[in-house]
């Protein structure tokens, strides 16, 4: 299923990092997407239900073609991905403003298999983001959640060391935003 020769990390002792290409990749993150969407739908969240209708806000095909898209697998199995983004989006520019983008990678679609559950993989994978990969001219990493998810800001501000930044609005509800200061490469 995955086609990458060597991997650009590794977490966990076993679970490999690679940059998701274009071809085979595209449909098992799509996939993965979709599972996620489906279990937030199964525990009452509305949170990217969007995905469940087509709807991908985020672009992923692109941002696979952008090489903004990494891929954790373990034994051909994809195990979770995470989006980071050197330029700021629409969606990052009306929640964050216009201040500091130059200077930010935004952290997105972080999401793991639910045979994961449990093992700290989330949490894993959003510290290689911090630690495991550089970004010439980067020296922090941005990310928002919803504001109305207790464990999911608790997550990222106790687990994964964050720092919370402020809330902002848009019609899709209120969002947390949270930042990490990295080493400059």
């Amino acid at each position: 299923m995955f086609t990458q020769s060597e991997p650009i990390g590794i977490i966990q002792n076993h679970i490999k990092v690679f940059q998701a290409t274009e071809g085979d990749n595209t449909p098992a993150v799509l996939g993965l997407l979709v599972q996620t969407a489906e279990w937030l739908k199964s525990r009452g969240s509305t949170q990217w239900s969007g995905l469940l209708q087509g709807e991908d806000s985020h672009r992923t095909p692109e941002a696979i073609k952008r090489g903004e898209v990494y891929i954790f697998v373990q034994d051909d199995t994809l195990m979770g991905m995470v989006m980071l983004m050197q330029q700021a989006s629409p969606w990052d520019r009306e929640l964050w403003g216009e201040e500091g983008h130059e200077s930010s990678v935004y952290l997105h679609r972080l999401n793991i298999n639910r045979a994961a559950a449990g093992t700290n993989l989330g949490e894993a994978i959003v510290h290689w983001s911090s630690s495991g990969i550089h970004f010439p001219g980067k020296d922090r990493i941005r990310l928002d959640c919803i504001a109305n998810n207790p464990k999911l800001n608790d997550f990222y501000r106790s687990a994964c060391g964050y720092e919370f930044k402020g809330t902002a609005s848009n019609p899709i509800g209120d969002f947390n935003l949270y930042e990490k200061k990295v080493s400059e490469q």
